[in-house]
């Protein structure tokens, strides 16, 4: 599965470690130099702004996709390849997940995991079979694959669901097993 475009889940908000910036600006010069559009929430600041801005300097494609009532909080980026501006939150993962050959969270916050887990939850109950992946920053989301390992434990996931997920923390590395990427539905009733 060839992937050109990716929509990118990322926090509006540095993080107090510089590897979190550093690595947004690595798989931004990235997904443009594998000529992948990236799709992301439309800010310019934070993690989401160092994302967009080093695949435009890389001479990449970038879509945002902004709610009104966020443009000012998040201060739109104005030098985006192209910014749809939405009326919702819903409207704007809707909006990503229409766009997107595939999906990818890097560090953020409470919005960021919802965003991600919606689609990679879509993909489980079979809505679509894009791949969804975690770049795994200083393993900012070991705790997080930790709870979901804790979840099939438990019962209550498919360990089937946990091996769609697809983890790496180095940019390139994710991207080309992203490419590689095979869905395999699992019927979750039966």
């Amino acid at each position: 599965m060839e992937i050109k475009s990716l929509a990118v889940f990322c926090g509006s908000s540095k993080g107090l470690n510089s590897v979190y910036i550093e690595h947004a600006e690595k798989f931004g010069k990235e997904l443009a130099n594998n000529n992948k559009t990236l799709i992301y929430g439309g800010a310019q600041v934070g993690c989401m702004g160092a994302l967009a801005d080093a695949s435009l300097h890389s001479g990449g494609n970038v879509i945002g996709v902004i709610p009104e009532k966020l443009k000012a909080v998040e201060i739109a980026h104005d030098r985006l390849t192209d910014l749809h501006v939405v009326n919702t939150m819903h409207e704007r993962k809707s909006k990503m997940a229409e766009l997107a050959d595939a999906f990818v969270a890097l560090p953020g916050g409470s919005g960021t995991l919802e965003e991600w887990f919606e689609v990679f939850t879509w993909s489980q109950l079979g809505y679509h079979a894009k791949p969804c992946g975690l770049l795994n920053v200083n393993n900012f989301f070991g705790p997080l694959i930790n709870m979901l390992d804790h979840t099939i434990e438990q019962g209550f996931m498919n360990e089937k669901y946990r091996e769609m997920i697809i983890v790496s923390s180095n940019p390139k590395e994710l991207l080309e097993k992203m490419d590689c990427y095979t869905p395999n539905h699992v019927v979750k009733w039966t």
